[in-house]
């Protein structure tokens, strides 16, 4: 039996929620900003369907993941369906201008041992972790706008 630890951080971007949504959206470019992804491939025959890979010092994991939910530029949500159990959904909230974008993630972990785990170090680990990827995509989403808001200038 196993319980799932949750964990929720959000970031305000100084850019329009489409700049926001279309970053995100593109789930293959994920491991640009989040530490602990290595790769993530969206399968060709069912695009429903992504393969993640995290990495983390010795730690390696594997899973396919499945959409559950997308509404453009509200809210992704997803499931695992193999490997490391997990689930979340990320939120987009248009602040006419700039964005917030909350990003929920939950994981499970055996039983007690993830209780004990989780009080002694595990949940501050993910949840700054988690926190400091949505610091990187905040910084990411900027400087990719401000290229193109360079290359319109040029031209």
């Amino acid at each position: 039996m196993s319980d799932w630890l949750e964990h929720s951080v959000q970031v305000q971007v100084e850019i329009p929620i489409d700049y926001v949504w279309n970053l995100w959206s593109d789930l293959e470019q994920m491991p640009k900003w989040m530490k602990w992804i290595d790769a993530v491939k969206i399968q060709t025959d069912n695009p429903e369907i992504s393969v993640w890979t995290l990495k983390s010092g010795i730690w390696k994991f594997d899973w396919k993941s499945r959409m559950l939910r997308v509404i453009p530029r509200q809210i992704i949500e997803w499931e695992s369906i193999d490997g490391l159990p997990n689930r979340g959904a990320i939120r987009f909230y248009d602040r006419h201008g700039s964005s917030t974008i909350k990003l929920t993630v939950a994981y499970a972990i055996p039983g007690i041992l993830g209780k004990v785990m989780d009080n002694l170090f595990l949940g501050n680990m993910v949840k700054s972790t988690i926190q400091a990827d949505m610091n990187r995509f905040r910084e990411y989403a900027l400087q990719i706008q401000s290229q193109i808001k360079s290359k319109d200038i040029k031209s």
